[in-house]
């Protein structure tokens, strides 16, 4: 079983020239996307006649479509080859809460395509497969926690026929970004699949065929943000589909990429037992179903969305000193954000890497102080820029 320490404060790994690799890969539309293996994270399996209630109940977005047949799911559409169904179930965001409504675990579910749903290995008919009723699910979850949430979910399951199993071994956890990517809409195929099979014209079947590992599992839109790319589970030991030899790079440029946006992923940029799901912004980034039944901590997060005022959010940040140049390596996860003008604390930094980083800050004070933000009790002086993601809905600023 892979553990690993989660990547948050890097002294040197993660440095201006890692920036500037990152930008010069992603900032021209006519550059690859760039392709990181997490990790940080592992994969955890559930099957059983039980598993769509299960997690129903659980988490905080709705997980019935994993539960109906093909033809009736929202659906991502593909022509069918051996290794793709016709139709694949699209992967949910989602978050497991403590009973008082407070984060623990975030959940990237995807449901594998059944063997009778693609088409067999002559490419001539639908595969054969066993045709029951259960269902299996996949999820892609924090690697720090892995031990502690399959305990908590075993916890839940009292009589629930739902078998819930470790395979971090057999999957590993890919993020596909950059480029592109994040300026294509769902129905736009990618030009390096276009080009797939005969001829130099657009092949729709090797389009397809070319999303997809010889066993099923495929690049999925990340279900948070069109802006973070594609993400996917793929078999362990080998390179998923459409990642070129030169275009693969380290985990810490991803924790870069989401840096700058804006996203926190996991239970420790998260802080497990004590993050406000709202204020780290999982609506926003569809990890909630505010229409969906009952779920553990449902309560808080209905009554806090219903009175529809979160006074702080997390922000990406930028250090700087006081000429505006980026300061690197000068700020510590924990600090203390203040404004200058008051005094008065504004928030604190949770995620910290290089010269950026992100914080959960009082947005009144942020955007409306006349003073400026700094790091309480820095030696040498660090300003703070907190900076309004582009994503972010108008009614946030409100």
């Amino acid at each position: 079983m892979r553990r690993i320490k989660p990547l948050l404060h890097f002294p040197k790994s993660v440095s201006s020239m890692h920036r500037a690799l990152l930008h010069q890969q992603t900032g021209r539309n006519n550059v690859s996307p760039i392709a990181s293996f997490l990790k940080s994270r592992s994969v955890v399996r559930f099957s059983g006649p039980d598993t769509t209630k299960f997690l129903q109940g659980l988490l905080t977005n709705d997980v019935r479509k994993f539960g109906e047949p093909a033809g009736e799911r929202e659906k991502v559409s593909t022509l069918p080859t051996p290794n793709l169904p016709y139709e694949s179930a699209s992967p949910v965001y989602a978050a497991l809460l403590t009973p008082q409504g407070r984060f623990l675990y975030d959940l990237f579910l995807y449901s594998p395509p059944k063997p009778e749903e693609k088409l067999d290995r002559s490419g001539s008919g639908p595969g054969s497969g066993p045709g029951d009723a259960s269902v299996e699910v996949f999820a892609d979850v924090d690697a720090s926690v892995l031990d502690e949430l399959l305990q908590t979910l075993k916890k839940y399951r009292l009589r629930a026929k739902v078998e819930i199993e470790n395979v971090a071994e057999d999957f590993s956890c890919w993020q596909r970004y950059g480029g592109n990517l994040s300026e294509k809409s769902s129905s736009i195929g990618e030009p390096e699949a276009a080009s797939v099979g005969w001829g130099s014209g657009s092949d729709l079947s090797g389009m397809s065929a070319s999303q997809g590992s010889d066993v099923g599992w495929q690049w999925f839109k990340d279900p948070r943000l069109d802006c973070l790319g594609s993400r996917g589970i793929f078999r362990s030991g080998k390179t998923p589909p459409l990642v070129e030899a030169d275009k693969e790079t380290a985990e810490e440029n991803y924790l870069l990429w989401r840096v700058e946006i804006g996203v926190a992923e996991g239970s420790t940029e998260i802080p497990k037992g004590e993050a406000m799901p709202l204020e780290y912004n999982l609506a926003g980034l569809n990890a909630i179903n505010f229409d969906k039944g009952c779920y553990v901590g449902q309560e808080l997060i209905a009554r806090t969305h219903h009175r529809g005022v979160i006074r702080k959010r997390l922000l990406p940040l930028r250090f700087l000193d006081n000429a505006g140049k980026e300061m690197e390596q000068k700020v510590a996860p924990g600090s203390e954000v203040i404004d200058t003008e008051s005094g008065k604390k504004v928030g604190k930094v949770t995620t910290a890497l290089g010269c950026r980083g992100m914080g959960v800050l009082r947005l009144e004070q942020t955007f409306k102080g006349s003073g400026t933000l700094t790091i309480e009790g820095q030696e040498g002086d660090v300003r703070v820029e907190a900076i309004r993601p582009q994503w972010w809905p108008a009614e946030w600023f409100q």
